[in-house]
């Protein structure tokens, strides 16, 4: 032989099983060639049963390399100087990437051809190639972990009474053909990589974190403890039309519902970021990655039209019922705020999509929590009237005996600027004591006539 081994051609003195090596790289490269019975320095040696030998590589190949390679590859006995040959000829497949059964669709399993050797891929490799087969739809492509739990999803299928197993999961585009898990499986499963993140802040920018959390496991699971988290911190403020109370969240959960959902479902999942959930005491800000689709407009949006980045997702949250139709979230958002003075805004941007919903109890919360240095003539001694809210607050008081600061915020549903103010108003007109000092620190009514 007058070549050496180079990026298309490859020696070997023996069939060995690392052969399946060799074919996977040549697949998922340019293509080569292997020929078994020649030394590395091309000097043919021969195969002693180049027809065993065929055999061997005819399971080997079907049986371990994913997908199925057989179709690339052609494999023939040559006569070269005397001595039997056998050559397995390998084209670039189709499927790429090509991965050896056993290691999986990871790097310890994918190989590509370098020079005159056969390497690990790289994972951005390996998603450049499935990227370049399966299109540029994430949900289609096929995830780079395999290992995969469905608890939670299975949880949410079972508690709406649908059917869930290897049928359905191909159905939905959890399973691809080849029977890889897709990145729509990865993102539904235990095991999934994105998260969303709440930040809960003390006033109306970033200076004073209040709360901070991060949820993640199976996309339902996500979307389960952050609707929860929000409800948590989504107050309660009373009104009272004569003797008939009256609650209102400052949030309403309808709005919150379809705008967490719609973060969900319509991101880019492509960037590994995390959807950011930004609670303020004025307005609550859900920001999702990838903003609309390309050459779909806010104002198409807002008219009610729908084009999903994500449709096999979208098209699973319908038949779970989390979505009722395509292109009605933002209209129901607006419907919440129906004929109140402020509104929800939507903001599109390359790289992200935000929605701020206004809490509706903000204008009278920002008259009521002015800063102390602003109030202490108005909260002075001498200013012996009572508002109704500082009268609710002495009441809740007298009624508990003594409260702390956030008892105080339970009891009426209300902040904590609000409440210290509430609580500085009453000491500073003498009608409230203070107990203890720091975390400690208690209130309770004072005996006067």
């Amino acid at each position: 032989m007058a070549f050496y081994e180079n990026e298309t051609l490859e020696y070997k003195r023996q069939y060995t099983p690392d052969i399946k090596k060799e074919v996977v790289a040549f697949a998922n490269t340019a293509g080569g060639a292997v020929y078994i019975g020649i030394d590395d320095d091309g000097t043919p040696v021969g195969v002693q049963d180049p027809d065993a030998v065929v055999q061997q590589l005819t399971n080997a190949l079907r049986d371990g390399i994913r997908p199925d390679v057989t179709m690339f590859t052609r494999i023939s006995i040559r006569d070269m100087d005397g001595c039997p040959v056998v050559m397995v000829a390998v084209s670039t497949g189709t499927r790429r990437p090509y991965y050896l059964t056993d290691k999986g669709l990871r790097p310890s399993g994918v190989y590509v051809r370098q020079s005159a050797s056969s390497a690990p891929a790289s994972e951005d490799a390996i998603r450049q190639m499935i990227r370049l087969t399966d299109g540029d739809s994430y949900e289609n492509g096929r995830s780079l972990i395999q290992e995969l739990t469905f608890h939670t999803f299975e949880s949410e299928m079972q508690q709406r009474h649908l059917s869930c197993g290897p049928a359905q999961y191909q159905t939905l585009g959890i399973l691809a053909a080849d029977g890889l898990y897709t990145n729509l499986g990865l993102l539904v499963s235990d095991q999934c990589q994105h998260s969303i993140k709440l930040a809960v802040f003390q006033g109306t920018n970033k200076l004073l974190f209040k709360d901070r959390k991060e949820f993640g496991g199976s996309i339902f699971q996500q979307l389960n403890e952050a609707y929860q988290a929000i409800d948590f911190y989504n107050g309660t403020r009373a009104s009272f039309e004569g003797l008939l109370r009256k609650d209102e969240r400052d949030y309403p959960m309808e709005a919150v519902r379809e705008a967490l959902l719609n973060a969900v479902v319509h991101r880019d999942y492509s960037f590994s970021g995390s959807i950011s959930i930004n609670l303020y005491q004025d307005r609550l800000e859900l920001i999702s990655l990838g903003g609309l689709v390309p050459g779909f407009s806010l104002e198409a949006a807002l008219m009610g039209a729908s084009q999903s980045r994500n449709g096999k997702l979208a098209a699973l949250f319908y038949r779970m019922d989390l979505i009722e139709a395509y292109g009605t979230g933002l209209g129901k958002i607006l419907n919440c705020y129906a004929g109140l003075p402020i509104q929800p805004s939507f903001e599109s941007v390359e790289g992200a999509f935000r929605v701020v919903l206004p809490n509706i109890h903000a204008t009278s919360m920002r008259e009521e929590a002015r800063p102390v240095e602003e109030s202490r003539a108005r909260y002075a001694p001498e200013s012996a009237t009572l508002t109704a809210s500082e009268q609710k607050a002495l009441q809740a008081i007298r009624q508990a005996g003594q409260v702390s600061r956030r008892e105080l915020e339970s009891l009426l549903g209300i902040g904590t600027t609000r409440a210290v103010v509430l609580l500085k108003r009453l000491t500073a007109l003498d009608k409230v004591q203070k107990i203890g000092n720091g975390k400690n620190t208690r209130y309770r009514c004072k005996d006067f006539d």
